[in-house]
């Protein structure tokens, strides 16, 4: 194989639409934009979003609530999914992290009461709800705010 003979596969380039070309084409005049009108202006092509003129759909409707810049987001994670550690392990949010029980990163955690844990655990975590604390105590742990 020489460099002349290098040839793109057959079928994986197409001929580009010779527009402009003379009435015999099909494609002569005006070139396969009909007649006048914004869309046959060079440049004259409109956003998607565009509605004719009417009103457009994301100012017809109307605007609610707001969002507070100040909210603190927490990572949840009920109690019963602390049951996959073994007895006395110290469950820190890194080691939630690596586990994937939690996917956000630097994210606070707050372990929630869902669910049952029958193993005594030390639980870190940013916060806890009051069913939580009573769970993870019931069952022979501790809880440590991180």
């Amino acid at each position: 194989m020489k460099l002349h003979e290098l040839r793109p596969a057959p079928g994986s380039r197409q001929s580009i639409k010779r527009v402009g070309r003379g009435p015999g084409s099909g494609l002569g005049k005006t070139s396969g934009r009909g007649h006048k009108g914004q869309k046959a202006r060079s440049g004259g092509s409109l956003p998607p979003w565009f509605e004719g003129g009417q009103m457009p759909l994301q100012r017809r409707l109307p605007k609610r609530g707001f969002t507070n810049i100040f909210t603190k987001r927490y990572e949840i994670v009920n109690v019963g999914d602390l049951d996959v550690f073994a007895a006395n392990t110290a469950v820190t949010p890194e080691l939630l992290g690596e586990r994937r029980l939690i996917r956000g990163r630097g994210l606070a955690v707050k372990i929630l009461g869902d669910g049952e844990l029958s193993k005594a655990l030390i639980v870190q975590a940013h916060r806890f709800s009051k069913t939580a604390v009573e769970k993870i105590r019931a069952a022979g742990g501790q809880v440590q705010e991180a």
